[in-house]
Formats: structure tokens, sequence, C-alpha cells
């Protein structure tokens, strides 16, 4: 099932809204693709952090 805004993995809970939503697309192609959900999880973190800190968002919320 894919992830949503509402509904995705509680490990993404801490993260600030654009790289939430960020992982939640990079995971949503990774599940499309065949990868298993913790692997796509992992994988749509990393690449989910690395996107931000490009761009220079704040990644997780404040005292996390």
């Amino acid at each position: 099932m894919p992830w949503t805004k509402e509904d995705y993995p509680p490990s993404l809970k801490n993260f600030m809204a654009p790289i939430r939503y960020k992982a939640i697309e990079i995971g949503n192609e990774l599940l499309e693709k065949g990868y298993e959900e913790e692997r796509a999880i992992s994988i749509a973190t990393a690449k989910a952090k690395e996107w931000g800190e490009d761009h220079h968002k704040q990644i997780r919320k404040k005292g996390q």
C-alpha cells in the first residue's frame, strides 16, 4: 500500500514536512519497483535527508 502524507512509516514522524514528503515520494517509487518495505524506508530516508541538506532544509523537528 502506498504511503500518503497522513499514513507513512512511524520512523518518518520526527522529520520536517518537506523531508517527510520527499521520503514518502521516494519510498513509493521504490515500493512500486518491488523493494521490500524496510529497505524502501531505509533508502528513502537517506535520500530525503540528502535532498534536504542539498536544499538547505531543516531535517528534523526541533528537539529531535
